[in-house]
């Protein structure tokens, strides 16, 4: 069974060209598969369709083992597949790194003090306990990078999808998100401008073309 599957779709945003039309692609359990194609191409446009963010005007979306039409279908895929924005600045919204990642988990109705358990554990898994208490705005953008990783993983996903995790890291940071993604056990779809990135963190490619006019 595949965790996603896309059959078919179309997408245009209003008043533009065709940006996907009839793409299809599975991503199966413990797959690690990088997105490739052209900018433009739509590879952002399509993780943002797994997650219901984008709606396709024909075609079929399958999340575990479920077709996902309407808002509330989403809900659950939201819940279980992680998405890490390529802008760190989109993700993170709360004024400290302790609020950032216990919001995902008091939001699925955990308790303060099972929350804060969390956040501790993500933040000694990514050797980031030095940031625990930084006001958010405030961090390096490497830091804030890293920091959007843990409010995901904090989620406990099933599924990471991700937007160019490495954009705009120095080489130190790179090298450290490169080391904590090959290292997690969820199936990851991955779009990265980087031919080394996409190398070690997802080897599979499934190649995207410009959609016909």
């Amino acid at each position: 069974m595949a965790l996603i599957a896309l059959d078919n779709i179309h997408f245009s945003y209003p008043g533009y060209a065709p940006v996907l039309s009839g793409l299809s692609m599975r991503l199966e359990a413990g797959q690690r598969l990088s997105l490739l194609g052209p900018n433009g191409v739509g590879k952002s446009t399509l993780l943002r369709i797994i997650l219901g963010l984008q709606r396709p005007s024909q075609g079929t979306v399958t999340v575990f083992d479920r077709a996902r039409v309407t808002e509330a279908d989403f809900h659950e895929v939201r819940r279980r597949v992680g998405l890490v924005f390529q802008d760190p600045d989109d993700q993170l919204f709360c004024p400290t790194v302790t609020e950032d990642i216990a919001f995902g988990p008091l939001n699925l109705g955990k308790s303060k003090a099972e929350a804060l358990g969390i956040v501790d554990r993500m933040l000694t898994d990514l050797d980031l306990m030095h940031l625990r208490d930084r006001v958010t705005h405030k961090l390096s953008g490497g830091e804030k990078r890293l920091v959007t990783l843990a409010t995901v993983l904090a989620m406990e996903p099933e599924v990471l999808l991700l937007d160019e995790p490495t954009n705009a890291l120095d080489p130190e940071n790179e090298a450290r998100l490169i080391e904590i993604l090959r290292g997690l056990p969820q199936a990851v779809l991955l779009v990265s401008h980087s031919a080394e990135v996409r190398a070690q963190v997802a080897p599979e490619t499934f190649e995207m073309r410009k959609a016909a006019q």
